[in-house]
């Protein structure tokens, strides 16, 4: 939902709008641990005040998740029966105890 980018030279930490690509320092955060991320004493915190939009997905995005939806209809035509299907950087598809 955000991204939490740190300034180390300013000690400053700054929480705004997801980015669209990696940067060192900055991790991505889901709404409820960017709203109560609190900071080293001493440090200040820059926080987006306005709404937080998501990006839109990138092709890589994309592609990976097209991976990620064959490899599981593969598993399923061969009775391949582990519980994750690991697909590239960071996508899985998770299959239900009960299937």
């Amino acid at each position: 939902m955000a991204t939490l980018t740190y300034v180390y030279a300013e000690s400053t930490a700054v929480v705004g709008p997801l980015a669209t690509q990696a940067e060192p320092h900055s991790y991505d955060l889901c709404a409820a641990h960017a709203k109560r991320l609190t900071v080293p004493r001493g440090w200040d915190v820059v926080r987006y005040e306005g709404e937080m939009p998501l990006p839109p997905p990138s092709p890589d995005e994309l592609t990976e998740l097209a991976e990620a939806v064959r490899e599981a209809g593969r598993a399923v035509q061969t009775g391949h029966s582990t519980p994750a299907i690991s697909t590239g950087r960071h996508l899985r598809v998770l299959r239900a105890l009960d299937d």
